[in-house]
């Protein structure tokens, strides 16, 4: 049967005139080229890359279709934080102090429980690592040597300078807003440091 195939198939091939026979290997070559460029822009089409989506617009939140409304301003308070009082600072401190032993971390220094008002500037020196001054904690009654970032208890020493303190005081109000400014504290002179003795000595006189 398949010798009876080849045979008709190479007799209608026979039959065909002889420029149709030259003609059909440049046919069966453009055949293929057609479908060589046809895979190849098939292909072309699957490499490249899809366009993303159309995103909506947002709006924040807010209907488009609703008159805009502006957004309420929180009036800010005046009032300050209550301060808590030396005992209760100490106490504080004192914990923290603890917590830091048991952690094995450096505990915060001593100033950290005292208010800048509440200090006075005793002296200024330079040490080997540059400015230092000596402090007195009024409430308590004892001196500290303090250096440039200091923290206390409502600000932080920022410089030293010969004859004067620069802190950075923080105050923090009731509505949770802080503000920062900048404070001066002078060198106690020696007539203030006599003035404030000389009560304490006439009452010490007395009987």
């Amino acid at each position: 049967m398949m010798m009876r195939v080849k045979e008709t198939s190479r007799m209608r091939f026979a039959s065909f005139s002889p420029a149709l026979r030259r003609l059909v290997p440049f046919l069966l070559s453009a055949t293929m080229l057609v479908a060589s460029g046809f895979a190849m822009g098939v292909m072309g089409q699957e490499t490249q890359p899809r366009k993303p989506a159309a995103t909506k617009k947002s709006y924040g939140g807010r209907d488009p279709f609703r008159k805009y409304e502006p957004r309420p301003t929180l009036k800010r308070s005046n009032d300050q934080s209550p301060i808590p009082t030396i005992q209760e600072r100490i106490t504080h401190y004192k914990a923290q102090k603890a917590a830091a032993m048991i952690a094995r971390m450096p505990a915060p220094k001593p100033t950290t429980a005292i208010l800048l008002s509440e200090i006075q500037v005793v002296g200024i020196s330079r040490s080997p690592r540059g400015y230092a001054a000596i402090v007195e904690a009024l409430p308590i009654k004892l001196t500290y040597v303090v250096y440039p970032g200091e923290m206390f208890f409502d600000g932080q020493l920022v410089a030293i300078e010969d004859t004067r303190l620069v802190f950075r005081r923080e105050t923090v109000f009731t509505d949770g807003r802080r503000e920062r400014n900048v404070e001066y504290k002078p060198l106690r002179q020696p007539g203030q440091f006599n003035a404030m003795s000389t009560p304490a000595a006439a009452n010490t006189a007395k009987p």
